[in-house]
Formats: C-alpha cells, structure tokens, sequence
C-alpha cells in the first residue's frame, strides 16, 4: 500500500475540517475515497469521494483502507467497533467514549496489532504541549507540587447550544465542557503528570445556559506523589482565561498567551524548608522565556501520524488506548459533583454508566438527530 484510502464518517463542523485537509493535499499519501453523511448538501462537498449516509454501509464498502470518525459522541464506539471488526484502521474523535465503561469496550475490540488505532488528540504535537512534557519528564522542575490550568476561553453562546439538537444534553452529549470543550485539557493534564488518585470536583448545570449539563466546573485534584491541582473551565466567561502553572522543587513553569516562561530555582525549595539551620531568603530565581522549535498543526499532524503509522509503522501520538484517561477524568468530576464526594481513581465505571443512565432516563429533553444513531444509547449501555 502507498496511498491511504480513507473515509471520513460524519460531516460536521470538525468532519468537514478533516474532509477539507485531505482534499487540499495538506495530508501526504492520502486519499479521501469515501464520506458519510445524512445531509446530501454536506456530502456533495467532496463530489470526488463515494458518498454514504450509513456508517456501516460505509464500513462494510471496501473502498477505504481506514475511516475517521467524527460523529456526535455516543456514536463513536459501535461505529470505531464496527470498523475495527471489518479490519479498518481508526482515527476516533475526541472523546472516544462518552463513559468509561464504554471506552474499555471500544479499546477491547482492538485485537490486531497490525490495525492503527489513533485518538484525534491535536493539541499534543504543538511544540509547547511537548517542551513542557519534556521539562517534567526531563527533571527541569524536579518533583511536581502543584498544577493550576484555568481553561475558560471557551465561551458559547446560546445560539452555539441550539445548532445542534444532539448538544448539550445527557442523551445526546453525555455531558458539557468535561466531554466537549475540555477534553484535550484532561487529555494534557494526564499526559504531563499521570493520572491523579483523588477528584473533588464542583460542576454547575446550566449556570450560563439554558442546558442540562455542566458549563461551569472547579475540581481539586490528589495525585500519587502528594502533589495538588486545581482544574477550571467554563463555557459562560469572556473573555476567558488559558493559563497553566506547574510549580516543583526547581521552579515553575508558566504557559499563556502563547507565551512559556520558566521561573527555575537555583537550589530546591526544600533546602530551604526542611533545612536543619535558619536559612531565611529561599531560592534565587531566574526567569528564562522558553521558545521552543516548531509550529503548531494540530488536526493536521494527527492524521498524517496516523497515514504514516499505517504506511511506515511510525509510533502514534496519540493511541486510542490512552483516550480512556480524559474520559475517565470527566466522569470522575461529574460523578464527585453529583455524589457530592470525593472520588478516588480509578473511577468504578459501571457505577458511573448507571448514573449517565439514571440522568439520561429523567431528562425533560428529549432530543433525538440522526436515526441511524437511535440505537447507540442501547450499544453503549449493553
């Protein structure tokens, strides 16, 4: 194989971003051969591309070698399992699943090494994403503390909420900001640092919009090594906040506006704390602005990992597998919030599926979009 065919399943905003790439060759090696929609209009965009309105039709076509999957999000895991059954390759969109419990079906049904399974992580090529996993895991800030990350830059309006019927509801969405906006934020967090062992979390439901999910979220954050974090984000500020502090025992770094600074310590702060001696001025800090190599590509980068992991073997970005984390880290904040408890991880996901249900069962609103995604409740709950 030299070419990837691939198919495109969902044709949404995001859908017909990825669509677009493919089409204007920012993909080597890459073809779009096939597309799947409900709305005709949307199909007849990539005329050049065998048009689908059912996912498995699609599936089941043999003219792609790998589809993307951009669906709304309950969607995701009987299709990516379909795909994965017939022998695809899988590209899943963020979140990969709107439970837990869900994801681990999903991840189960990867059972060929040979088949790349990726997750549309974007924002983990961006140069600064990666300098700042490198410093940590490099040992530049010696042992993490703390962690800040205020993601409320994120505003909607309520004409953003009424574009879709599928958005903003439990049956539909599966949640708010956590399972919309956010999830490449939890996806960072615990690509930084791993995953915490305690969430306290804070959600408000409808606080800025007439919906039934959270749009407003304060969680606290325990993680194995005593550090402590705090994690904000809101779909009702503006203009919000993107700003992410980590502080360990050399320093901390500070990433906003495009900006990363680094405030290092000459010596380790517990030289000053636990010393034996008075020793009363702390560490010397010096401030280095940090500029790393490379520009940021986002969706773009994510695709050709994943035609080059297909055509050449090369190490995915983002495994599907590694999906689960943010999934698990949103639901561990709504389940804290609605239990009014703190949550230790990892999350019981089968207790987490059966609140979503219990949600989804005394929801006033009823809305339903595509048919061919009436039984996915059903799937995702089996």
């Amino acid at each position: 194989m030299n070419t990837v065919r691939l198919g495109i399943i969902g044709l949404g905003n995001i859908g017909k971003v990825h669509a677009g790439a493919v089409v204007d060759g920012k993909i080597t090696r890459c073809e779009l051969t096939a597309v799947c929609s409900t709305d005709p209009s949307r199909l007849a965009l990539f005329p050049a591309a065998r048009p689908f309105n059912s996912p498995a039709e699609l599936i089941r076509s043999g003219t792609v070698d790998a589809v993307l999957i951009a669906t709304p999000h309950y969607s995701h895991v009987p299709i990516g399992i379909a795909a994965l059954r017939q022998g695809l390759h899988v590209l899943v969109e963020k979140p990969i699943a709107v439970h837990k419990a869900a994801a681990e079906k999903l991840i189960a049904a990867h059972t060929n090494p040979r088949q790349v399974f990726a997750a549309m992580f974007n924002q983990r090529p961006d140069p600064f994403h990666q300098k700042i996993r490198d410093m940590i895991r490099g040992g530049d800030l010696g042992e993490i503390r703390r962690i800040n990350w205020i993601t409320t830059h994120w505003f909607r309006t309520a004409a953003y909420y009424a574009s879709g019927s599928w958005r903003a509801t439990w049956a539909g969405e599966g949640g708010g900001v956590l399972l919309n906006q956010s999830p490449h934020q939890l996806d960072l967090l615990q690509w930084f640092l791993g995953m915490p062992v305690k969430v306290r979390a804070f959600c408000s439901f409808g606080r800025y919009h007439n919906i039934e999910v959270e749009d407003d979220v304060t969680a606290y954050l325990e993680f194995p090594n005593g550090a402590t974090g705090i994690f904000i984000t809101s779909t009702g500020e503006h203009p919000g906040t993107n700003r992410l502090e980590l502080t360990g025992e050399r320093g901390k770094l500070v990433f906003e506006d495009g900006q990363l600074t680094f405030l290092r310590n000459d010596t380790p702060m517990t030289k000053f704390s636990r010393a034996a001696k008075p020793m009363f001025n702390g560490p010397v800090v010096e401030k280095i602005a940090i500029c790393p190599v490379g520009q940021a590509v986002g969706h773009v980068a994510i695709i050709q990992n994943f035609v080059d992991a297909i055509l050449d073997g090369t190490p995915l970005i983002a495994r599907a597998e590694e999906g689960i984390h943010s999934v698990e880290l949103a639901n561990a904040m709504l389940f804290s919030s609605l239990k009014n408890k703190t949550v230790e991880l990892p999350l019981d996901g089968r207790a987490y599926a059966r609140l979503l249900r219990s949600l989804i069962k005394n929801s006033r609103r009823k809305k339903i979009v595509h048919p061919q995604y009436a039984d996915d409740l059903t799937l995702h709950f089996r």
